[in-house]
């Protein structure tokens, strides 16, 4: 088929997104919540749902869907209900998910993701809800057998739906990719899609893009990692408008992705909303949300991405991309904020923590938390080299190597001890640019005949001279003064 039957659809694109949330416990019973534990080694009768048993609400659930409704300009619901989602699964130990159907904790949000172009696309959100999450059924370690795990069953979750706003697996890499940095500055969720801490459903049509209604959904699932949703966006957009083009109808199905080949396949048709039989949990009462806790958590939100950008393109007068590395994580960005507490320069803090501090802690595999050199120190080194006492080039080539393993001095005084220290003495540089140029006389007359590349071989021989601790700017100056006003060499 050629490309111009595909430009004639619109790609119709909605993300349900399942956040497995940081709580010390599950969501509906006390039994741990944690990652790699052998399996079903953390459950109990609560989990299970055996007779007798009743369970209770985890608050912090509750503070981390406020959090995330504040963060995504939701309204955040007074009274909320739980609900019981009815299916039946080998993981499913009770026959059902405590889950919340028609109240929501947080409804009518949106968050903003930044197009190509550099240009904003408002992504609407329909509803967060609170739910616990399956266990984990396992196909691959056993031949020709299933094996589960409970252990994440019970496991406390927050799933964000989308408006089918997206229009491309582009868009909704980029709208994925802002949901995981949200919760991760949230201190919510982990986002880590590989250990399934972070899962991604989307909900995929095509339809003629002067058509007035949406074309048949596909639900695909089964993808662990964001490039994995693209890609899987991408197969399902083909192979709809394939259908389509060759009089086929779509099958309104659930899908499953294979990252080894890079298609879908149909797991089972869709279901509707009655299939689940939802209807109002009996052993939970509603929940009360006010406006005074709302408040509360809001006080103690963290900045989060949009507001740090905005702070530092116009406050700070950053460029946007130096703000979007910055505010990729969050730990980046709080330790770049504690450099800003001691320095003014903030273009030089950027670089800074963008290039040097990066580096060093891709190159020894640590993290931001890991790095040795505190913010206030950082600043000190900008703070030197502001005033011209080092220089850029030997401060991140030699002083700061240095300063990752000298913890207690500073920045300053291992210069000194170092002999790195710039020389800015107007008698003593002038004396070494004598000597370099007095090397090159006919190097001078082409450089006052207008050959002023020649300015970068004098001072190459001024450097040599001074060993690299000749000011750049005031050699540079005081270099162009004498070739310029013909003083005398000797």
């Amino acid at each position: 088929m050629n490309n111009k039957n595909y430009d004639k659809y619109q790609a119709v694109i909605g993300l349900e997104v399942h956040a497995q949330l940081l709580t010390n416990s599950k969501a509906y019973s006390s039994d741990a919540a944690e990652y790699g534990a052998l399996p079903n080694s953390l459950v109990s009768p609560v989990t299970l749902g055996l007779p007798g048993t009743l369970p209770f609400t985890n608050k912090r659930v509750i503070e981390f869907g406020i959090r995330l409704g504040i963060a995504t300009n939701c309204k955040i619901r007074e009274r909320n209900e739980y609900a019981r989602k009815n299916y039946f699964y080998a993981d499913l130990p009770k026959g059902y998910q405590i889950t919340q159907d028609k109240t929501p904790i947080c409804n009518d949000g949106f968050i903003f993701i930044k197009q190509n172009d550099g240009t904003e696309k408002r992504i609407g959100i329909t509803r967060i809800h609170m739910e616990e999450d399956a266990g984990k059924s396992m196909h691959d370690v056993v031949p020709d057998e299933t094996l589960v795990d409970l252990n994440r069953a019970g496991v406390a979750l927050l799933e964000v739906v989308s408006e089918p706003d997206l229009r491309s697996s582009d868009e909704a890499y980029k709208y994925l990719t802002e949901i995981r940095r949200l919760v991760r500055y949230l201190d919510i969720c982990d986002g880590n899609m590989e250990e399934g801490s972070l899962r991604c459903d989307a909900n995929v049509s095509v339809m003629l893009k002067d058509a007035k209604e949406y074309g048949r959904r596909v639900e695909v699932k089964n993808m662990n990692s964001i490039s994995n949703v693209k890609r899987a966006i991408e197969h399902e957009i083909i192979r709809q408008i394939d259908l389509i083009e060759n009089g086929e109808i779509v099958d309104q199905d659930t899908r499953g992705f294979d990252a080894m080949t890079g298609t879908t396949s149909s797991l089972r048709s869709k279901e509707a909303a009655n299939d689940y039989r939802y209807f109002p949990e009996p052993d939970l009462q509603p929940v009360i949300i006010t406006v005074a806790e709302i408040a509360k958590v809001k006080a103690a939100l963290p900045p989060l991405p949009a507001e740090l950008i905005a702070k530092y393109t116009k406050q700070l007068g950053l460029t946007m991309y130096d703000a979007g590395v910055l505010t990729d994580a969050k730990e980046i960005a709080l330790f770049f904020e504690n450099v800003l507490k001691h320095t003014d320069n903030a273009k030089a803090a950027a670089n800074w923590v963008m290039g040097p501090v990066k580096s060093f802690l891709n190159e020894n595999g640590l993290h931001i938390s890991q790095f040795p050199i505190a913010a206030e120190r950082l600043a000190e080194l900008i703070a030197i080299i502001d005033s011209g006492k080092i220089s850029f080039a030997m401060a991140s080539q030699r002083l700061f190597p240095i300063m990752t393993k000298e913890l207690t001095k500073s920045p300053l005084a291992i210069a000194e001890e170092q002999n790195l220290v710039q020389e800015s003495d107007s008698d003593a540089l002038l004396e070494m640019i004598k000597e370099a140029i007095g090397k090159y006389p006919e190097k001078v007359l082409e450089y006052k005949n207008g050959k002023v590349n020649l300015l970068g071989l004098f001072m190459g021989e001024v450097m040599k001279l001074s060993k690299g601790k000749a000011d750049p700017k005031a050699t540079s100056e005081l270099l162009k003064k004498v070739l310029q006003d013909d003083m005398e060499i000797q």
